[in-house]
C-alpha cells in the first residue's frame, strides 16, 4: 500500500517514514499542504496520512480540496488540536479516522491495517489462501505453517496479492505499492520478483494473466 505521508515536522516524519516502511508500506513524505496537493497528481495513493498543522494553509483545506477530485483516497488525520468539534468538522469534509497526538506507531500500524481490510478482500491481520498464509501484524509470509523468508517487496506483493484475491494487479500498480518518489524502477523488476517469490510458493499459486499482470485466483 502506497501512503502520503503530510507532516512538517521533520523528525516526528522522519520516524514515522521509517517505521511504515519497515512495517511494509511504501512512504511519499511531504511538508506542507502545497506539496501534497501537487503530490496527489503525480502518484496513485491508497491512504494520505494527514498532519492538520501545517505550515502553509490548515490541514482540513488540503482534505477538503483532495476530497473534491479523490473520493476513494482513505484520510487519517492526525492532530494536536484539542475539542470534538474539529474532529466533526474533518469527518464531514471527507476524514477517514483520526489520531491525536502523541500517538503510539502501534496504534498507527492498527488504523492503517483497518484501512487495508476496507480497500481489500481481507478480513482480518491474517490472510489464508489455501496453503499459503500472510500475517500483516507479524509481516511473515507461511507455507503449510512454516514461516519462509522473503525480502521486504516480495513480502509486499505477495500481501497486495493475497488482499486482492481474484483481482488482476497490473505490474503498474505494483510498481505503486512498492516504490517512492526518486526510485529507480527497472522495466523487469517486478517479473524478477515475482520470479523469485514462485520459487518458494506452491506451483501456480501465482498467475500471470498475459498482457494484464497477475492474479491469485479465488479457486
Amino acid at each position: 500500500m502506497r501512503i502520503l505521508l503530510v507532516e512538517d515536522d521533520q523528525q516526528l516524519a522522519s520516524g514515522l517514514k521509517e517505521s511504515l516502511r519497515y512495517a511494509g508500506y511504501s512512504i511519499d513524505m511531504v511538508a506542507c499542504g502545497g506539496q501534497a496537493l501537487l503530490a496527489i497528481n503525480s502518484a496513485v495513493y491508497e491512504v494520505i496520512i494527514l498532519d492538520l498543522g501545517l505550515p502553509d494553509m490548515d490541514g482540513l483545506e488540503v482534505l477538503k480540496r483532495i476530497r473534491q477530485k479523490n473520493k476513494q483516497v482513505l484520510f487519517l488525520i492526525l492532530t494536536a488540536r484539542d475539542g470534538i468539534d474539529s474532529k466533526i468538522e474533518g469527518l464531514d469534509k471527507g476524514a477517514d479516522d483520526y489520531l491525536s497526538k502523541p500517538f503510539n506507531i502501534e496504534e498507527l500500524l492498527a488504523r492503517l491495517r483497518v484501512f487495508e481490510r476496507r480497500l481489500g478482500t481481507n478480513t482480518s491481520s491474517l490472510i489464508t489462501h489455501k496453503q499459503v498464509s500472510v500475517d500483516t501484524k507479524g509481516h511473515t509470509v507461511s507455507v503449510d505453517g512454516e514461516v519462509l523468508a522473503f525480502s521486504r517487496r516480495e513480502y509486499m506483493i505477495i500481501k497486495s496479492l493475497l488482499e486482492n484475491i481474484g483481482r488482476i494487479l497490473s505490474k503498474q500498480q505494483l510498481e505503486n505499492k512498492l516504490y517512492e518518489w526518486g526510485e529507480e524502477v527497472s522495466s523487469n523488476t517486478i517479473e524478477v520478483h515475482v520470479h523469485n517469490i514462485r520459487k518458494k510458493l506452491p506451483k501456480d499459486f501465482i498467475k500471470t494473466v498475459r498482457g494484464v499482470g497477475y492474479v491469485v485466483s479465488k479457486s
